[in-house]
């Protein structure tokens, strides 16, 4: 009975991902492609049998937001349900004063026009002309709702077969394509382009059924063609064989730290410093991270401590195809990831990494929204105390070096997260003469002083601060749920290290480089049965999983993935069952995995199918 409940399950999501993209692709040729504007968001989802209101279009596509990918406009559906019509003929009642079923031209223009999200006279005329079949001057809401429900359905209907005849239409040209390679000339032992594609997002195209048998080539795409792994692992918490065992004479080595945070952006995506690390000759290091506790109270340590905070050292990193991956965390202990080996003088690049399996948008319902300012003696505009603590926390992130003093390159860091500008020298000087400093760097006190300014140059409006708050991980309680910050230490046995912040930017080509170039190194490689231009390799250590999807083929390939027998396992992709796309001669990484409970035993069971 439970098999057939799954199953029953299995299908539903299935014909809700199918649907999901037959309505995406009657806007966009494919679903890589992103909504950029609230007019695309309203048609869209009117398109897929929604009636959104400003209210609820606002309340997806907010003052901050730039695009909604495929996976975004999935979720919106989930939430959003179609107008039934019940809910259809409520509200025609509640028009129809006299009850006998009809509305007349005048009552509905003036409710239309009047109330709610008001239309214009020409959007009513049109209602007007498709619903009022006879030209008697009164609309049968009845007969309304029922060509409003069907005109639905066969919108959907139609939007299926146009997606059902584009894919028969690929599959014949993919087919003709390939019968002209042999055999010979498609390897079993995959050795696709070192590029990656950053952008590739979330694309469904899940299939009911299989038809009959095929003529075509065993390398055009079929959901036969699929790959399956199922790895048992122990419980994490307690492993020994992954454990990061410090040098037992550190303390006598050179030392050098530098902190920065891990960003959760409107899209998903993780922004992160990154760093330059300077080797002056060849030395044996010690190289660690791991969150940062910004709480007081040592029994109630911050919420982001269980984030995964590691890192990758590259070499060379301008130039993707010669970049060379020369480390990553294999080693933990407790919330602290590092490596220790032995690196040649030059010049390297730390790229702070994290899954985004414990670092993601969580809702609650504020009841009341913090206080940021207030009046004080005489009607002074002053911060409140609460203010004041967050205000101290960002300060403490925004401190890289830790020194107690903001300098003018961490200034900029924190203007290029939050307003997107940066300070100049000339400014800074402005800034300098007008608040407290040290050394030629802002106190402590010194940022709260420019807070309060900005708060009274806008007369105690405190939408701006809000705008600086939000960018720095904070929701309307001030608490921080959108960041991580992290602390970045380098030991060296022989010399001093130079370690050096030199960018904040989002997940960028040369993390996701490093990632596939990782993973296809030290993975498993399983060859699709059927599809031998696609690869699937799995990397797995005591704490992490993660898959990367190569395509040797000269063709975009679909790939959907089911981990839905998997447990105790948090994906990053934040659902079960999804689809890639991966674009021709690429890599992509398809998904990281942690376990949801470490002290517990957890299965990852993943089949990755080509969809046709």
């Amino acid at each position: 009975m439970q098999s057939t409940r799954q199953n029953s399950q299995q299908m539903d999501e299935s014909d809700f991902y199918t649907n999901c993209r037959a309505v995406y692709l009657t806007m966009f040729k494919s679903s890589l492609e992103n909504i950029t504007s609230k007019e695309q968001l309203c048609t869209v989802l009117q398109q897929a049998g929604r009636n959104p209101s400003q209210k609820t279009l606002n309340k997806y596509w907010g003052p901050k937001t730039s695009k909604l990918n495929f996976d975004d406009f999935c979720e919106i559906l989930r939430k959003e349900k179609p107008t039934g019509r019940s809910e259809l003929m409520q509200a025609f009642r509640e028009i129809d004063v006299n009850g006998d079923g009809f509305i007349t031209h005048s009552e509905l223009y003036k409710v239309l026009t009047s109330k709610g999200e008001r239309m214009t006279r020409e959007e009513v005329k049109a209602i007007i002309s498709v619903a009022d079949t006879n030209s008697d001057g009164k609309l049968d809401y009845k007969e309304f709702c029922k060509l409003f429900m069907s005109t639905t359905e066969v919108c959907q209907k139609r939007a299926l077969e146009r997606m059902e005849a584009d894919n028969k239409m690929r599959r014949q040209q993919f087919g003709s394509h390939s019968e002209g390679f042999s055999k010979s000339s498609l390897s079993h032992t995959a050795n696709p382009s070192l590029g990656t594609n950053q952008q590739a997002e979330m694309d469904v195209t899940p299939r009911k059924g299989e038809g009959k048998s095929s003529m075509r080539p065993s390398s055009a795409r079929s959901r036969r063609a699929s790959v399956s792994s199922t790895i048992s692992m122990g419980a994490s918490g307690g492993s020994k064989t992954g454990k990061l065992l410090m040098p037992k004479s550190v303390q006598d080595w050179h030392h050098t730290a530098l902190k920065g945070c891990f960003f959760l952006e409107e899209d998903g995506e993780i922004s992160s410093h990154q760093y330059r690390l300077d080797v002056p000759q060849t030395s044996t290091v010690f190289l660690t991270i791991k969150p940062m506790n910004l709480s007081q109270v040592e029994e109630k340590p911050s919420s982001w401590m269980s984030v995964d905070a590691m890192f990758f050292i590259v070499k060379d990193h301008e130039d993707l195809d010669d970049m060379r991956v020369v480390c990553f965390t294999e080693l933990r202990e407790k919330e602290k990831f590092g490596w220790k080996g032995e690196l040649s003088s030059g010049v390297y690049y730390i790229l702070p990494f994290t899954t985004g399996c414990r670092l993601k948008k969580k809702k609650k319902n504020i009841k009341e929204q913090a206080q940021l300012v207030c009046r004080g003696e005489g009607g002074k505009l002053a911060l409140t105390k609460e203010f004041r603590a967050a205000l101290s926390d960002i300060f403490e992130v925004i401190d890289l070096d830790g020194n107690g003093l903001l300098s003018l390159e961490e200034y900029n860091f924190f203007e290029q997260r939050t307003s997107g500008e940066k300070c100049d020298e000339e400014a800074w000087a402005v800034c300098k003469e007008n608040f407290d400093t040290k050394k030629n760097e802002l106190t402590r006190q010194g940022f709260m002083d420019l807070n309060l300014m900005e708060a009274i140059d806008r007369n105690g409006d405190p939408c701006d601060l809000w705008v600086t708050l939000e960018s720095m991980g904070f929701n309307r309680a001030l608490e921080m749920v959108e960041a991580c910050p992290f602390i970045l230490d380098a030991h060296s046995e022989e010399c001093k290290l130079r370690l050096k912040a030199v960018n904040l930017k989002q997940s960028s080509k040369v993390l996701d480089t490093a990632i596939c170039k990782s993973v296809m190194a030290k993975g498993e490689a399983k060859v699709m049965k059927g599809s031998e231009s696609v690869t699937i390799y799995t990397y797995k250590n005591d704490f992490r999983i993660t898959s990367v999807i190569a395509n040797k083929s000269n063709q975009k390939v679909t790939i959907h993935v089911n981990s839905e027998q998997s447990k105790n396992c948090l994906s990053s992709r934040g659902i079960s069952m999804f689809a890639v796309e991966v674009p021709p001669r690429s890599n992509v990484v398809c998904q990281h995995v942690l376990p949801i409970n470490e002290r517990q035993e957890w299965i990852y069971n993943c089949t990755e199918s080509l969809v046709a």
